[in-house]
């Protein structure tokens, strides 16, 4: 490299190179590296390297690589949590994960027995597994799913008790009772749109009213609209009675935009106010896929402003996308509004 400014690279070779360059001041064989480090989380390795990758950063000060590490770990948990790579996780990166309402996972079930696996291979000290069980959103279990009575005891308040009632003796909006970005069925759907380029798409869903089991019988319909090209809110709203039929107007050039909407509105709503999420999949590095992007809305919108704002969907070979289709997840987090407060 120092001769002819090029050089191949393993991923098992990344971090000893990077800290030969490091070593010896080589900036942009340095720079070169946290971006081949960056761009290669989700390549296959036998044993996993994110997590020995991000550990390496949090040692160099590299905050780059660190954050690059972390949010590739938030966003694929859920298949982290199954893999070799799981039980090398150290417990500063176990708590920092734990923190994150941002993780990606199946249900909060899936991440309590996870954590129950990583202490039993690591065998943490009472402190850490103290702040790891503490850390885990009990409220977003099912009660009869828990194992433990005092939190069973917790879960089964939270899920009986009106959110009202339960606020005279619980802060409602603490983050044991915030969900994560679950992928289960009550939380969202998936969506597959073939040819993304070609015309406007609309789907249907349903998720449950509130976070606890007091509103789960409660079903708050969704309409999805996504379009490749921008077009204007103000041209009005069109109906989304049917799969496919909606077509409003367009501007050419335009990027695309992703519509999440009730179908109905309804006093229950009173209370609870919802955060979208739009998780996007791609696969990389042969047959993995993993999530590509995700975003959020602003709980008083309809969208994300930022969606796809960097995609180019008219490439086959787009990063974006698998087999030419668009792979998303939509995720609608219920949660109690602010207004309940709990009884000082």
């Amino acid at each position: 490299y120092l001769y002819c400014g090029d050089i191949s690279v393993r991923l098992d070779q990344a971090v000893s190179l990077h800290r030969l360059a490091t070593k010896y001041h080589v900036g942009s064989l340095q720079r070169g590296l946290t971006q081949y480090m960056s761009q290669h989380l989700s390549s296959e390795s036998p044993a996993g390297h994110v997590v020995g990758w991000y550990q390496y950063a949090v040692r160099t000060g590299d905050a780059s690589l660190q954050d690059s590490c972390l949010r590739y770990l938030s966003w694929n948990l859920s298949s982290v949590l199954h893999s070799a790579e799981w039980t090398s996780v150290d417990a500063d990166l176990l708590l920092s994960l734990l923190r994150r309402s941002d993780l990606i996972v199946q249900s909060e079930l899936e991440l309590y027995e996870a954590l129950e696996a990583w202490a039993d291979q690591n065998r943490p000290g009472e402190a850490t597994a103290v702040r790891a069980l503490e850390a885990v959103r009990y409220g977003m279990i099912p009660p009869e799913q828990l194992p433990f009575r005092d939190l069973l005891f917790l879960a089964f308040q939270f899920h009986a008790a009106s959110p009202v009632q339960l606020a005279k003796y619980f802060e409602v909006n603490c983050s044991i009772f915030t969900p994560r970005n679950y992928l289960s069925a009550a939380w969202g759907s998936p969506w597959v749109i073939g040819s993304p380029t070609r015309d406007d798409r609309s789907s249907s869903f349903q998720t449950q009213l509130g976070p606890s089991g007091h509103d789960a019988g409660k079903r708050v319909t969704w309409n999805a609209l996504f379009s490749p090209r921008w077009f204007p809110l103000s041209a009005g709203r069109a109906s989304y009675a049917e799969p496919g039929a909606m077509q409003p107007s367009r501007t050419e050039g335009g990027r695309p935009r992703v519509i999440v909407t009730p179908a109905t509105s309804s006093p229950d709503f009173a209370g609870v106010s919802f955060q979208k999420t739009v998780v996007v999949m791609a696969r990389q590095q042969g047959n993995k896929v993993v999530v590509r992007h995700v975003y959020n809305f602003h709980q008083s919108t309809e969208e994300a402003g930022d969606f796809l704002a960097d995609a180019d969907l008219q490439r086959r070979a787009s990063e974006y996308l698998i087999d030419s289709s668009l792979y998303l997840h939509i995720i609608v987090k219920p949660m109690y509004h602010t207004l309940i407060v709990a009884k000082k």
